[in-house]
């Protein structure tokens, strides 16, 4: 089989449980896999030794700075480049699909959107507005950068059209709950300061735009910028979690998916509205700027 010439980018940190399903997904058709690890202490480099030479370290701030690092320093010579996290894979009928169509697109399509699906304690979570999720993962190289946030950072395309893929990636942590929500609890740090940034403008930022009228991340963040963030405060968890739970008819994923709707729709966002309020009250109870506090907070994050 000729590979096709598309170069993979994977951030990595102590991943050995969710690694090798990934690169097994790759194996064969893709010309280079490039992993940059921020210094894992379990056996996720030994694991990757068995699939790639092209391994590197760096120390990790966020995910948009550790991924644009990457794009700048790594020696990615293939026409396009695939994104995907260490626990995503590929699926057989995806990679049937860029074999088949990649080499004949047209020279004006930059970007390639992919569905996501999550599967949560071994089950597809399809309701609750959770599938399908589009990605722009694929893009030629040189059109495309991923946009400098804390958190919900998609890669933003600086020429030509992008047209959306039939199939999926899938994406299937093996890790534990209290893994899951300690993560979470990082996220939820990450976009507390994304939207107390979003507030009061105390960092650059470059961000995809929020229109109703686009494409499915623009929509999404112009319901949240105009709909879900004028709601009041912690009630807005509990708001979102009927509307995805009910509506979107999120109770047809059964038990595995109660669990997953109300942990990252409810729990998950009233966590980000803790922090908002916590770091809010810190800098009026102690005089100090929002960003002075969370680099107090954070172990100056900022």
């Amino acid at each position: 089989m000729e590979k096709l010439s598309i170069s993979v980018i994977l951030l990595t940190y102590n991943e050995e449980s969710n690694i090798e399903e990934c690169l097994k997904s790759l194996q064969g058709w893709v010309k280079e896999v490039f992993i940059v690890d921020s210094f894992s202490t379990d056996k996720t480099l030994e694991i990757a030794r068995r699939y790639t030479d092209n391994i590197h370290q760096h120390g990790f701030e966020n995910y948009a700075k550790q991924f644009n690092w990457a794009m700048k320093n790594l020696p990615v010579e293939t026409e396009w480049i695939l994104r995907l996290d260490a626990d995503e894979a590929v699926t057989a009928e995806l990679k049937e699909e860029l074999l088949q169509s990649l080499p004949d697109l047209a020279a004006d399509i930059s970007g390639l959107y992919i569905k996501r699906r999550v599967i949560f304690m071994g089950q597809w979570i399809r309701h609750g507005g959770y599938y399908p999720i589009w990605l722009l993962r694929i893009w030629r190289r040189g059109c495309g950068y991923i946009e400098d946030l804390w958190m919900d950072e998609h890669i933003k395309i600086s020429q030509g059209k992008t047209i959306f893929l039939k199939h999926d990636i899938s994406e299937e942590n093996k890790k534990r709950l209290d893994w899951w929500t300690g993560k979470h609890n990082h996220y939820a740090t990450r976009e507390a300061i994304d939207l107390l940034n979003h507030k009061y403008k105390f960092l650059p930022s470059e961000e995809i735009p929020a229109k109703l009228s686009g494409s499915q991340e623009q929509r999404k963040r112009w319901f949240k910028k105009n709909l879900y963030l004028s709601l009041p405060m912690f009630f807005r968890a509990f708001y979102y979690f009927i509307l995805r739970y009910f509506f979107l008819l999120g109770f047809l994923d059964g038990t595995k998916g109660l669990i997953w709707h109300f942990l990252q729709g409810c729990w998950y966002r009233f966590l980000v509205d803790a922090k908002i309020y916590e770091i809010e009250k810190i800098a009026k109870e102690d005089n100090k700027s929002i960003k002075e506090v969370i680099n107090h907070l954070y172990n100056k994050a900022l």
